[in-house]
């Protein structure tokens, strides 16, 4: 697909709206881990409310088909910060990846064009950041309670609270002293609402009252898709969500590894809350004990206390996305700046029986994405164009009067943003490819493309399957149809759609593993 070459500005456009008085817009991307379109309230079929994320998406745009080049965490921000695939940028997995910061980045380019640049949070690509003016990030996954932070010069301290409200906080102290006279890139970055989904203490209690409802594919039995089958990500599971590690059912004096693990995030807290967080999980223990639930009970049981601390982390993101907002129209920035909210993936929520993501099938290939526009971006509502996280890049680019590389595979959504017709002139289909295996939760290796209405996936590597779906037929993709005679003409155009975008994305994959 071709690029909006006619619609890429210059520097010299850029200095020029700048000679006239033009006020280049800042820039505030908010960035979850493993938060989903499904808990957020704006989507329209959540358990839960999101009030903050709701007023970004009511004033804004919120787009229905926002997807992401790989589901993992460490490959998709190395994607947002490129604007290319996985194998374009080289960190295809988080097992053995190492992020190459020599690379032309987004952010080295948003440097050039005049932009202050920093990054508070999550950075989870290994190697030191590049092209920031200023950096604070967690080590690897970081901590929920009482988190470590690395700042430019290496050293690591420790700083006291919870890892969300803390990662607020120096976003707004960095805003409070920037230079006020150059426009701005802001990357907040979330640990939130990552696995072990460690509440922060007010929210200790929270929703634990709430029954929550289970999703149509609760009980899916994946016949027809091998690799679901083969998957480590089962609730059901005692080896895939562990009851202490997950679930937090401890017993003093368990010594296994995954019970050592938890307790070392737990025991981050400062004496007085540590009692209170192991007081309330020693009796929801005490009441499993009592009466273990076994089979589906049990299953059962595992999802209803996923839900209530994934909730509970969530409820914490979406306040302070609101201090975060608030912060911006009380400074009197909100009007001028960008504010991008969004994921590093999708996840599952029970979905086929699952937690985590790294499959292609919608929970986890889908990402949420909400944005309010600074002024001269008119469109407001919802989009319903397929747009991808390698956009990102040449957005933020477009915005900024810089020019976008020719080897970034994104498009630009300026367009989309300003309300103009692209009818005839966006992407009709989107690429997707997946590479950690053998890992943790044992997803296979596979690539694809999702059209509008239709999804043809490949399995490889250690197995060898194609799975085809009608999205609008069947949405929970529950029916493979690869192969059935009946949609050859169909599958025949997948296959020559797929042929086609991994050419332009110049993928050689097809043609190594024949």
């Amino acid at each position: 697909m071709k690029k909006f070459l006619y619609l890429l500005p210059t520097l010299s456009l850029a200095a020029e709206a700048m000679a006239q008085g033009q006020q280049r817009p800042n820039i505030v991307y908010i960035m979850s881990d493993d938060h989903t379109a499904q808990m957020m309230s704006c989507y329209g079929h959540s358990p839960i409310s999101t009030p903050h994320m709701d007023a970004i998406a009511e004033g804004g745009v919120l787009f229905n088909n926002s997807f992401v080049a790989n589901s993992l965490s460490g490959p998709s921000r190395a994607c947002m910060l490129t604007g290319k695939h996985s194998h374009k940028n080289g960190f295809t997995n988080n097992e053995h990846g190492i992020f190459d910061g020599s690379q032309q980045t987004m952010p080295k380019l948003m440097r050039q064009a005049g932009y202050q640049t920093a990054l508070i949070g999550k950075w989870h690509l290994v190697s030191t950041p590049t092209g920031f003016d200023h950096f604070e990030i967690v080590p690897g996954q970081g901590d929920y309670y009482n988190p470590t932070f690395i700042t430019m010069d290496g050293k690591e301290h420790i700083e006291k609270g919870y890892l969300t409200n803390i990662t607020t906080d120096k976003a707004i102290e960095w805003m409070e002293q920037r230079d006020k006279e150059k426009p701005f890139i802001l990357f907040v970055h979330h640990k939130a609402v990552h696995r072990d989904w460690l509440p922060e203490m007010k929210y200790l209690r929270l929703y634990e009252d709430q029954t929550f409802p289970y999703p149509e594919t609760f009980h899916d039995a994946w016949g027809g898709r091998k690799a679901a089958r083969l998957q480590e990500m089962s609730i059901a599971s005692p080896h895939d969500m562990d009851l202490i590690y997950d679930n937090k059912i401890y017993s003093p004096g368990d010594t296994s590894r995954l019970c050592e693990r938890y307790l070392s995030y737990v025991n981050r807290l400062d004496e007085a809350d540590r009692k209170t967080y192991f007081e309330f999980h020693d009796s929801l223990t005490a009441a499993f004990k009592k009466n273990p639930p076994v089979g589906q009970a049990l299953k059962e049981y595992k999802y209803q206390r996923y839900m209530r601390d994934y909730a509970k982390v969530t409820r914490s993101l979406d306040d302070n996305i609101g201090r975060l907002t608030d912060y911006l129209k009380e400074a009197g920035l909100w009007d001028n700046t960008l504010v991008v909210y969004t994921s590093d993936q999708g996840f599952y929520m029970g979905e086929h029986g699952w937690f985590d993501k790294r499959f292609m099938y919608e929970e986890s290939f889908n990402t949420p994405l909400i944005m309010h526009l600074p002024r001269g971006y008119e469109r407001r509502g919802n989009i319903d164009e397929m747009v991808q996280n390698i956009d990102y890049a040449p957005t933020f680019l477009d915005m900024a009067g810089a020019p976008i590389p020719e080897d970034i595979q994104g498009q630009s959504l300026v367009p989309l943003l300003k309300g103009e017709k692209v009818i005839g002139r966006w992407r009709d289909a989107i690429y997707y490819h997946f590479y950690e295996y053998p890992a943790e939760h044992s997803a296979r290796r596979h690539y694809g493309i999702r059209t509008k209405s239709w999804k043809l996936i490949h399995f490889y590597n250690d197995i060898d399957q194609w799975e085809m779906y009608d999205l609008e037929k069947d949405p929970h993709e529950l029916h493979n149809l690869y192969g059935q005679p009946r949609y050859a003409k169909q599958q025949k155009q997948l296959h020559k759609q797929l042929r086609r975008l991994q050419k332009q994305y110049d993928d050689p994959i097809e043609s190594q593993i024949k």
